[in-house]
């Protein structure tokens, strides 16, 4: 058994779970934070992206004796709280529609969450490099290159002004 001692989303656990068990086992199984999907088995989808002392990792990838001692942000742990808005990744992926059937969404928002830390360049070429180790089988990826723009625009309002194809102005 290991004993796994982390920070999700701003609150301190402690849990013991067997050796091999992955992070997103234990987010999803041990913690019940539900939102990090396993999609793949192979660390190829994206869907259980989180992101672990401030980078983005697949959790399916890192086991949680691994983690221990570091800090996990969840797609659950973005908003401050139940009563806050949505954060502005979240509402950029509603308010153009980046998502249909929903199974990538929370890989692809921390993925996003992640590129968004520091000004962005929003050209196409950028995004999807960006984004690469996502994948959806729905959207087509084009509203979802479109909800990265629009959270950019929220969260660095000096990039409102940026063409299509503008990098970071």
């Amino acid at each position: 058994m290991a004993e796994v001692q982390l920070r999700v989303n701003g609150v301190d656990v402690e849990r013991d779970v067997p050796d091999q068990t992955l992070l997103v086992e234990f987010l999803r199984e041990t913690l019940r934070l539900t939102g990090t999907h396993v999609g793949c088995d192979t660390s190829q989808c994206g869907a259980c992206t989180v992101n672990l002392d401030g980078v983005s990792v697949k959790s399916c990838t890192v086991l949680a004796a691994q983690a221990s001692g570091g800090a996990v942000t969840t797609v659950e742990g973005l908003r401050a709280d139940q009563d806050a808005p949505l954060h502005p990744v979240q509402n950029a992926f509603v308010q153009c529609h980046g998502l249909q059937c929903g199974f990538c969404t929370p890989g692809m928002i921390m993925s996003v969450d992640f590129y968004l830390r520091r000004p962005p360049k929003l050209d196409e070429e950028s995004i999807c490099h960006a984004l690469e180790g996502n994948i959806c089988r729905c959207t087509g990826y084009v509203n979802i290159i479109e909800a990265v723009r629009h959270a950019a625009h929220d969260l660095y309002p000096a990039l409102a002004g940026a063409t299509a194809e503008g990098s970071q102005s």
